[in-house]
């Protein structure tokens, strides 16, 4: 297949850049570098340096024998340049990770909310426009977020994607239907990909764009069989307060015996997946795309819940580190149930990594980086 890859210099477009490459596909990459820019904005750095995009594709070039081609344009303003790549390159399947990622991000500041609206709406919209165009039958799978149901409780287990209901005619009689689950986002992130869901909806319907949106849990887990086979590869890893994942800034706190900072009760319910079988259900998702002219296919791409709670325990467990809890500074509920359907993955195949048994080698990782960590950047600003 030729596989386009739509933010593919980030913590997940790049692994999966490379895993499509390694399995023999022609890969090419869409990104205008702007998660380095906001690196450089916000005064934080990952916790391994990262080569820039060209010498990591000339690494890659080196140890595999793969060429992957990379355009720097940006989604937002250069509509008619993506066009143009999507029309030359007729690409099978387009993977679009092309999104400011972080909620906290989101509502750090009026010109986070403003960045995230726009950037994300905007280059979805193109995409989405792009693709009718240029290549109507190609497959494109979206990396989403479970987040778009939102962390309160249900009071049900949550669907995948789509929701059954009764509503009634004005004859009064029962008519059954089903509709995008309604969900309750806790972020300005978390609100754009909803809207994402809406954008695809409309466009399978009015130009039968074939779409599989991929509803993720927290990733965890950094490196991968192809990022390890050089330190060129090497994949980011956020730890600060604003793009570190709760994982990651466990595990970092863990690795300079800082404790483990819980903010407010710890009974907050979330999802997680592995890095490694994030990739994998991506490229069992390429392989099975839905048929044009149907709606777009939800994925609840998820591994494990676990409250934040039950997360440090484990983290602590590992590494000894003390637990701490914090007011908290950000605006969700207390605690929440968490049940969520993910059987279409669990078709796919069976997670190969939980917490419970690769989180003691993820801290290994971290810890052989241990004198690299700033734990300055640890705590939400003015914590």
């Amino acid at each position: 297949m030729h596989v386009l890859i739509i933010g593919g210099d980030g913590f997940c477009g790049w692994p999966t850049s490379l895993r499509f490459s390694q399995l023999g596909h022609q890969v090419s990459i869409v990104d205008n570098l702007s998660r380095r820019k906001i690196d450089n904005e916000l005064g934080y750095a990952p916790l391994s340096p990262i080569a820039g995009p060209e010498d990591r594709l000339a690494r890659w070039r080196d140890v595999s024998g793969q060429e992957i081609a990379f355009h720097n344009i940006d989604l937002v303003t250069d509509f008619e340049a993506l066009k143009i790549i999507i029309e030359r390159a007729q690409p099978d399947v387009i993977i679009h990770f092309a999104e400011q990622r972080s909620a906290p991000y989101s509502m750090l500041t009026d010109r986070g909310r403003n960045y995230t609206v726009s950037n994300n709406i905007t280059a979805t919209h193109n995409l989405l426009c792009a693709i009718s165009v240029a290549a109507p039958d190609a497959h494109l799978i979206h990396l989403g977020s479970i987040g778009v149901y939102g962390y309160a409780s249900a009071g049900m287990k949550l669907p995948e994607g789509y929701m059954k209901i009764t509503g009634y005619g004005a004859d009064g009689e029962p008519r059954d239907d089903e509709i995008l689950y309604p969900g309750r986002p806790d972020s300005i992130y978390h609100l754009t990909k909803l809207m994402d869901q809406q954008l695809f909806a409309f466009y399978a319907r009015t130009y039968a764009i074939r779409c599989t949106d991929l509803h993720q849990g927290i990733v965890w887990g950094t490196q991968t069989s192809e990022t390890r086979t050089h330190p060129d590869l090497v994949n980011r890893f956020d730890y600060d307060a604003v793009y570190g994942t709760v994982v990651n800034r466990f595990l970092t706190q863990a690795a300079c015996q800082f404790p483990l900072t819980i903010y407010g009760s710890g009974e907050q319910t979330r999802a997680f997946i592995h890095l490694e079988d994030t990739i994998g259900y991506i490229v069992a998702a390429s392989e099975t795309p839905p048929d044009r002219g149907t709606r777009p296919r939800i994925v609840n791409q998820i591994a494990e819940t676990s409250s934040i709670a039950q997360l440090a325990r484990r983290v602590s467990d590992v590494s000894g580190c003390p637990v701490q809890k914090l007011e908290n500074p950000r605006k969700e509920p207390s605690r929440n149930e968490f049940k969520v359907d993910h059987s279409t993955v669990a078709e796919f195949a069976s997670p190969r990594f939980t917490l419970e048994t690769s989180l003691a080698q993820e801290y290994a990782f971290v810890q052989a980086l241990a004198e690299s960590v700033n734990p300055a950047v640890f705590l939400p600003t003015g914590s």
